[in-house]
């Protein structure tokens, strides 16, 4: 036998002894966390036809909608906390703006934090905890830095150039901007903009980390008030095809409403502030929707990058708002109700493996988030979590075993508080445990949430059966308990 023959039959006997090469361990899944602030669900992607959100309807094809999700409180700060926890407001003793996350949970380990500790770079632009909008924009705010390796905050046109926003309502012109019926249309670029910059930011950050596991955080300020964006998305909605809902009718919607439901809002009724007209309020709704077609126009990009990078096929994707808005509806303004309307907010993820194009009408909740992305990503999450993973819904929208209802609370103050649970069918809301009234919607007949039928008695099975299934998640602190 020739040399080269040895050498050729000691090669294969090698070969065939060692068997096929292990195939390499699957590269973890990358994590685009996006974030909307005071979106609701008046979206062409959410079926508002109206509002044009061509790449959120791009996102949606991608993955899965949920047509029924619901945050824990719809007020910033709150809402916010719970979802980087998956912990309730309740549970975290958080129910204001207030900075208080580390002082009152100093060893919380944050969603951010989570991929941290497993050996992802973690990083933010823009606002994810709270941050006061306009008056914090290019600040720290009530971040939490545990949370990230880096962090950024832009500041654009809409923070530098306050002088320039119109502002309707109590004081006009010399009025604070972070609660306010104020708009800017300005020629401009999208990158003059803070959310511009916000997604300019995680780009960049896409192209420099593409070869390692990342979680990026993309936290726009859009559509909060002021409601400014390029004039360019203002032409999208002609003011004369921009809907305001009739006040005669509005207010017959609120008359078997209890007090504290809306007191926050009563004293102006309608539109929150005193001697808005109509009109202004009509202009405001137009800046509102060209603010989320502009906030559309950014998650396109951030989509963009994705492609570019080829991180598509494995990069988690989810869009959330922190809550819903009233936009004239029943003479209502802004957020901080009970209401469908402001617990509810537009949702999507999109995840390798899972169902594409598809939708869920369960309801779910925004503390669900946590779990579901340690869940999707492998990660042991730590400690007791509240919320749920949502991979039974990832991969069967439709899933009938799915049955954990959204609770959503209302703190007003000590005194007036109230919490709403929210089936497939009913939402159903109990002010100071019911002594300060209590509210009954049957969403199949009526989804604008016009009669109540707390007080129907042939509800009144439902209404107990409701009652009890809210009760576990209602927890009296010892300042409630004195107040009673």
């Amino acid at each position: 036998m020739s040399h080269l023959k040895c050498i050729v039959l000691i090669s294969l006997a090698f070969v065939f002894a060692s068997g096929p090469a292990p195939a390499s361990a699957a590269a973890p899944p990358n994590v685009l966390f996006i974030a909307a602030d005071d979106m609701n669900c008046d979206l062409s992607a959410f079926g508002n036809a109206q509002v044009k959100t061509p790449n959120l309807e791009r996102l949606s094809q991608r993955g899965v909608r949920f047509d029924r999700a619901y945050c824990q409180q719809p007020l910033c700060g709150p809402s916010r906390a719970s979802i980087m926890t998956g912990l309730r407001p309740d549970t975290l003793d958080m129910h204001t703006l207030a900075h208080e996350l580390r002082d009152k949970n100093p060893d919380v380990v944050t969603l951010g934090q989570l991929f941290r500790n497993n050996g992802y770079f973690s990083a933010r632009a823009g606002k994810i905890f709270h941050y006061g909008n306009p008056s914090q924009i290019g600040t720290d705010a009530n971040d939490d830095p545990a949370s990230w390796d880096e962090r950024y905050n832009p500041r654009g046109i809409d923070s530098l150039q306050e002088d320039q926003i119109t502002r309707y309502g109590f004081g006009r012109q010399n009025a604070g901007l972070g609660i306010s019926m104020a708009w800017w249309d300005p020629v401009s670029r999208d990158e003059e903009h803070t959310d511009g910059m916000v997604a300019s930011k995680i780009i960049e950050l896409i192209h420099q980390k593409k070869d390692e596991p990342f979680f990026l955080a993309a936290g726009f300020f859009n559509p909060h008030c002021p409601y400014v964006a390029p004039k360019k998305y203002f032409d999208l909605y002609p003011l004369n095809e921009i809907a305001i809902p009739d006040l005669d009718e509005a207010k017959k919607d609120l008359a078997d409403v209890p007090p504290m439901a809306i007191q926050r809002d009563a004293k102006n009724w309608p539109y929150y502030f005193k001697d808005v007209t109509v009109e202004e309020a009509r202009k405001c709704k137009q800046a509102y929707y060209a603010c989320n077609s502009f906030v559309d126009a950014q998650i396109g990009r951030l989509l963009d990058a994705l492609e570019e990078d080829e991180l598509m096929e494995n990069t988690i994707i989810v869009f959330w708002s922190d809550h819903g808005y009233f936009l004239g509806e029943k003479g209502l303004w802004f957020k901080r109700k009970a209401f469908e309307r402001s617990a509810k907010m537009p949702m999507i993820i999109a995840a390798p493996g899972m169902k594409r194009d598809a939708s869920t009408i369960k309801p779910v909740e925004l503390l669900d988030l946590y779990p579901t992305l340690a869940d999707l990503c492998g990660l042991k999450s730590p400690g007791r979590l509240e919320g749920a993973s949502l991979r039974p819904l990832l991969e069967d929208p439709s899933r009938a075993d799915w049955t954990k209802p959204a609770v959503t609370q209302i703190w007003h103050n000590k005194n007036a508080w109230g919490y709403s649970i929210r089936t497939e069918r009913y939402r159903y809301t109990e002010w100071l445990e019911g002594k300060a009234g209590r509210e009954l919607y049957d969403h199949s007949v009526d989804p604008g949430e016009v009669i109540n039928l707390a007080n129907d008695d042939r509800e009144a099975a439902t209404v107990e059966e409701l009652s009890k299934q809210l009760r576990p998640f209602v927890r009296l602190s010892d300042e409630k308990r004195a107040s009673e």
